[in-house]
């Protein structure tokens, strides 16, 4: 299966495209072990089987969503990263999760964040982007902040239960 109107976008080095029923192992398999402690895990098989139907059903209910990334010339899924805004959040957020440690380091969620990030400016017009992150996720504090995103206090909290923090991603100049 793979999703009618899912835009692909291409880096340099990465193709950012819609997720396929054969993600589905290396998504579960991610949302299985402690890595994804900062993004809603660990769960069980069948918690993350549901999860990744909602990464799917994103796009089917907004029209942007979530991208599986691989690397060009390989359709192995190595994170997904992209647009995301469930149910009751209070902004349109650019997320990213790469699913093995072997990836980070090497400016892949970099790379794919940023493609991300200029299709929410330039394709889906959004008016502003955050990125919601999880006290004590180090990683993706460093990578809003390499992304120029400043950290805002003042931002309304998705999960006002367990906060987080909220970077905003500078509008570029001359973005009407």
């Amino acid at each position: 299966m793979t999703l009618i109107k899912t835009p692909t976008l291409e880096t340099d080095r990465l193709i950012l495209r819609g997720p396929k029923a054969s993600d589905a192992e290396a998504f579960m398999a991610f949302y299985a072990t402690e890595r994804s402690q900062f993004t809603g895990g660990p769960m069980t098989p069948r918690q993350a089987w549901n999860f990744f139907g909602t990464e799917i059903g994103h796009w089917a209910i907004h029209g942007f969503g979530m991208f599986i990334v691989t690397r060009k010339g390989s359709d192995a899924p190595l994170g997904i990263v992209g647009h995301w805004y469930p149910w009751g959040w209070p902004e349109k957020e650019v997320g990213w999760v790469l699913f093995e440690a072997a990836s980070e380091g090497k400016g892949i969620a970099c790379e794919a964040a940023q493609a991300c990030i200029d299709h929410a400016w330039h394709v889906l017009k959004w008016p502003t982007i955050v990125s919601y992150i999880a006290h004590g996720n180090d990683a993706s504090v460093a990578l809003a902040k390499r992304l120029g995103a400043v950290l805002d206090e003042e931002a309304v909290q998705p999960k006002p239960e367990t906060p987080g923090y909220v970077y905003r991603h500078p509008r570029p100049e001359g973005l009407a």
